[in-house]
């Protein structure tokens, strides 16, 4: 097999094994749905304010609910010892790492991003402001998943490390949370947000590159 042969077979086991824990699978979801919804009841019901305020809530309420999922990442490999296999497979390990980020983002951040459009209605955010919503979440939240994924990595082995997880992650997503917001903010009021878009893709890129390196050496020495 080749070795993106490797990276979709080890995305479609990850999809398999996902899917028999629907239940899982939705609390992502909720927890973002809730948290929107939720959020103008808190504040006055004003249209202009909840408009202003609205891409820095679908962006923080997008984060909490992709670190809702993270702990569970590698944790279930640990376990059933499938973690050491892959760690000893013929493959490297930073590229069955990718399948399982890719598996991890279609079903927890995909879903949010495609909801993303009726949330910010809701909100009674401007319709201009929309599509660069969508395009920067597209952006963002697979660096949410790969940041978050090499603190998931560093504490598979630690007992609830739950909060440990949020304490190491939170730092380093904040710029990715900045730069989603803004560009949306931006396209909301009328401005230009690509050069922000830019930034957010350079984020990304530099993710991709370094990221399954930096997690398949993080679970190496969560295994030793």
């Amino acid at each position: 097999m080749s070795l993106p042969g490797a990276i979709w077979a080890q995305c479609r086991h990850d999809l398999r094994v996902s899917f028999r824990r629907w239940g899982e699978l939705a609390n992502p979801l909720i927890f973002f749905v809730a948290v929107i919804l939720l959020f103008p009841l808190s504040l006055s019901p004003d249209a202009d304010l909840l408009g202003r305020i609205a891409p820095g809530v679908i962006w923080v309420a997008a984060l909490f609910a992709i670190l809702l999922g993270q702990e569970s990442l590698f944790r279930p490999d640990l376990d059933d010892g499938s973690l050491e296999l892959m760690a000893l497979s013929r493959y490297p390990l930073g590229a069955l790492v990718t399948g399982k980020l890719l598996a991890h983002w279609l079903l927890n951040a995909l879903p949010l991003v495609l909801l993303s459009p009726v949330l910010a209605v809701s909100l009674s955010m401007p319709a201009q402001g929309i599509p660069t919503l969508v395009a920067s979440l597209l952006l963002g939240t697979p660096s949410f998943v790969i940041i978050s994924a090499i603190a998931a990595a560093l504490t598979v082995g630690l007992n609830r490390g739950g909060l440990l997880l949020s304490i190491l992650v939170v730092p380093l997503i904040v710029p990715v949370l900045i730069f989603g917001a803004r560009a949306t903010d931006l396209a909301a009021f009328g401005e230009q947000p690509v050069g922000v878009l830019y930034l957010l893709g350079a984020v990304l890129a530099l993710g991709l590159t370094l990221g399954p390196l930096a997690i398949a050496a993080a679970l190496r020495i969560s295994l030793d």
